[in-house]
């Protein structure tokens, strides 16, 4: 009956990791960099929050497809297909849930004292070690709400994922679709089971995150 949850929770856990690990040089970069083109590449980080998702859905899944390069490619060489499997949700969710971890690590990262960080290169740290050993344990909060807003985010993802990865039982089929699927079914019980668990879910992770900030704040006197 939980099979949709615990894949969600696991394309959720792929999804962080793989972000974390493309986020955090992108997010310390535009905290850092005075190019002109750090406005653009801000816009187009952000995109996905803006765009219906259905529309990205469908780009993501016109790029995979066996009919454009990227998908023949890997269709002729490596005998993949890159739609309707779960390696398309975790495509599709790195796509739509970048913002959400960019944005917070870079807000850390600009909240920076310039001072602290200058003083980490006069040490003769180089720019990998400041960000691991001074950077990321100073932005604590931010880090945290990169990590659980981008979590929550992906599990509660719909439009995406049902548009590259349709509803194949234990392969693409998540939360979020299998409540659809039980509304269109009109089993109204089992959305509400579905529905309850994924508020509750929702609202401790946010609570978790405010009340982690709060204490924070509070222990720094912020």
């Amino acid at each position: 009956m939980f099979e949709p949850f615990l894949l969600s929770f696991k394309l959720a856990s792929i999804t962080v990791a793989i972000l974390f690990i493309i986020a955090l040089p992108l997010a310390w970069y535009l905290s850092q960099t005075r190019s002109k083109l750090k406005p653009f590449i801000e816009a187009l980080t952000a995109l996905p929050i803006v765009l219906p998702p259905s529309v990205l859905g469908f780009y993501i899944l016109v790029a995979l497809s066996q009919n454009s390069p990227l998908g023949a490619f890997f269709k002729d060489t490596f005998d993949i297909s890159l739609v309707f499997n779960f390696t398309s949700l975790v495509i599709a969710s790195c796509f739509y849930s970048l913002p959400f971890m960019v944005q917070p690590l870079q807000s850390g990262f600009e909240s920076l004292n310039k001072q602290m960080l200058e003083a980490s290169y006069l040490a003769g740290k180089n720019q990998i070690k400041t960000i691991f050993l001074v950077a990321l344990p100073n932005i604590k909060p931010a880090l945290l709400t990169a990590l659980i807003i981008t979590f929550a985010h992906t599990v509660g993802e719909f439009g995406v994922v049902l548009m590259v990865g349709g509803s194949i039982p234990g392969e693409t089929k998540v939360a979020s679709v299998a409540i659809y699927e039980m509304v269109e079914t009109m089993d109204y019980a089992s959305a509400h089971i579905y529905s309850a668990i994924m508020v509750g879910m929702s609202f401790v992770v946010l609570l978790s995150v405010y009340t982690f900030n709060a204490k924070h704040n509070k222990k720094f006197g912020l």
